[in-house]
């Protein structure tokens, strides 16, 4: 019983600490009616019209720089060139005697044959993605915020791994997150330099029949069977890349050289600017960090 009284007491104590706070909090309530009954309601509802805009407004920009796709992805099997590449691209220079890469290489910054001009020049967002068979699930990371698809080829090898870049490409083709966003895919046969490399004819119309096979087999497969989300072509037409639902396209370069003008004219067209920071006067990329 005693402590029970005590905590009555306690309880009164605070009940009279609290009361000034309370008349306090009433005054203030009583004087912001007061003020808002002075003000015409024509500006009231102006002024809560503009405070509702302003604060949709804030969310639509929050979200959609949240889901913005600014990505550039280059992909393509294992030593077909997307690492001299992707450092021709912002170097200008094939960095001889690159490996093959086995995490992503990543940045932001303006294309080396832009670094001359004068005036504004958005950056671009580029990944280099492995292309080891045991890498590529790196490749799901970016899709989601992927502005377009390199998928490089080697022109010059490309015969003994036509089968293994088709089912690569169809792969990608039939991901849902290609699929639904109808992100554009360039198809590049690098190493275009060399004498016996094929033409870029040559290599979409091979790359089109192999994928027509896969298409085939794949279907007769039960669909428990099948990892892919979609499918690709028309029912009993043989498949062309024009079928797509996205674009897909094909071009000509070489790493080596620094013949890139294609792909740069790829980026330009489908990369957006991302937001990037200088270090050293350069724009920072994320492999320099490695």
């Amino acid at each position: 019983m005693a402590g029970a009284e005590q905590w009555k007491n306690h309880l009164e104590q605070w009940k009279n600490q609290l009361e000034p706070w309370k008349n306090q909090l009433e005054q203030w309530l009583n004087q912001g009616i007061e003020y808002i009954q002075q003000i015409p309601p024509t500006q009231l509802y102006a002024a809560l019209a503009v405070l509702l805009f302003t604060t949709l407004l804030l969310l639509l920009i929050r979200v959609l720089k949240r889901t913005k796709s600014n990505t550039i992805v280059l992909t393509g099997l294992s030593g077909s060139g997307k690492t001299v590449l992707f450092y021709q691209l912002r170097d200008g220079s094939s960095h001889e005697g690159t490996v093959t890469s086995m995490e992503p290489n990543e940045g932001t910054f303006v294309l080396h044959s832009e670094t001359t001009k004068k005036g504004k020049i958005k950056p671009v967002h580029l990944v280099d993605v492995p292309g080891h068979s045991r890498l590529r699930l790196k490749l799901d990371e970016f899709l989601p915020q992927a502005a377009g698809i390199v998928f490089v080829v080697d022109a010059l090898e490309f015969l003994p791994n036509c089968r293994a870049a088709s089912e690569y490409l169809y792969d990608i083709l039939t991901k849902a997150s290609v699929v639904k966003k109808k992100i554009p895919v360039l198809i590049l046969c690098n190493k275009t330099d060399k004498v016996t490399a094929h033409t870029k004819e040559f290599i979409r119309k091979q790359m089109e029949k192999e994928i027509d096979k896969l298409r085939a087999s794949r279907s007769a497969i039960s669909e428990a069977d099948i990892a892919n989300d979609f499918t690709l072509g028309v029912p009993g037409e043989v498949f062309s890349f024009s079928q797509c639902s996205n674009k897909v396209t094909v071009a000509e370069a070489s790493g080596l050289t620094g013949d890139i003008s294609q792909v740069e004219t790829f980026l330009r067209e489908n990369g957006k600017t991302a937001e990037c920071r200088t270090l050293n006067g350069r724009i920072w990329s994320r492999s320099e960090e490695k």
